[in-house]
């Protein structure tokens, strides 16, 4: 079953996200997010950041090569990863998230967490968004907590946790209309909850496997028809790596392929360990296929 998707699909919609402090993030061109990973055990080695002149100097460089958003996380959610306490989540992101923000003011910085007391302090350090994995699954409180802290929340499609998405990649009907009623429920929560601004995550690799990947990276159109705009993550991940026979460290070429493939099938935002590479691609993209900009 294929829903019905609206004709442009590339660049063609006209969308901001209203942040904290009176700013306001365009998304009529598509942006990148850059990812720092605050954890020991991230999927991706060259990703794991530690210590703090190491992760400033990786936050300028994202920041020069193009990056809109800084998304800081100290919650490994690669399959299987072991459950981190709250308490190390916090003294992983808060001196973390308070540094980058004190030395790029005009930065928009995300914070990655499912926990709303890791993401009330992190709002008060000065975080811009809040990229929830669980939509709201694993913590009760967090959906009031986003309304209540007025920022704009990604709201992520996934089944189980970090430690069980594995065994819950059976759809009993079609993936993406699954996917979509999924969304339907949790923004109506949301809405209930009083948060406006809202960025849409497949959960590329959550809960589902490369080959269902690939089918929703087709499919991404179908997802338009919410009205959102949609973040993509698929940045060295598994459905990039294992068919190409592969490791994340090798799979830069692979990366690039596929977010373009995004691109065209209406990715706002592309969530990214390699930023220059992103960047250079949304240019290219935008140079082939220049679909003018609806009001």
């Amino acid at each position: 079953m294929t829903l019905t998707a609206a004709q442009d699909t590339c660049f063609s919609a006209r969308q901001t996200l209203r942040c904290p402090r009176g700013r306001v993030l365009d998304l009529r061109r598509p942006q990148v997010m850059g990812i720092l990973n605050l954890t020991p055990d991230s999927f991706y080695q060259g990703s794991r950041l530690q210590a703090t002149d190491e992760l400033l100097r990786r936050a300028e460089t994202m920041l020069q090569a193009g990056a809109t958003i800084l998304d800081l996380g100290g919650y490994s959610t690669r399959p299987g990863a072991p459950e981190v306490p709250e308490d190390e989540e916090k003294r992983r992101v808060l001196p973390a998230l308070q540094a980058v923000r004190a030395a790029f003011p005009e930065a928009f910085l995300s914070v990655d967490t499912f926990r709303a007391g890791v993401a009330t302090e992190a709002v008060a350090l000065g975080a811009d968004i809040l990229n929830d994995i669980s939509a709201g699954t694993l913590d009760e409180e967090l959906l009031a907590t986003a309304g209540r802290l007025g920022v704009p929340y990604v709201l992520m499609h996934l089944r189980g946790t970090p430690q069980t998405m594995t065994q819950h990649t059976h759809y009993a009907h079609d993936l993406v209309l699954e996917i979509v009623r999924f969304f339907r429920g949790r923004l109506a929560a949301l809405r209930a909850a009083g948060v406006v601004d809202v960025l849409l995550d497949p959960g590329f690799g959550f809960a589902k496997t490369p080959q269902q990947g690939y089918e929703l990276l087709r499919r991404l159109p179908e997802l338009q028809l919410l009205g959102l705009p949609l973040l993509v993550g698929v940045s060295r991940k598994s459905m990039v790596y294992k068919p190409l026979g592969l490791t994340p460290d090798a799979a830069l070429t692979g990366t690039i392929a596929v977010h373009t493939m995004a691109l065209l099938n209406g990715a706002r935002v592309l969530r990214v360990h390699d930023v220059a590479e992103a960047v250079q691609t949304i240019q290219l993209v935008r140079n082939s296929y220049p679909v003018p900009v609806s009001p």
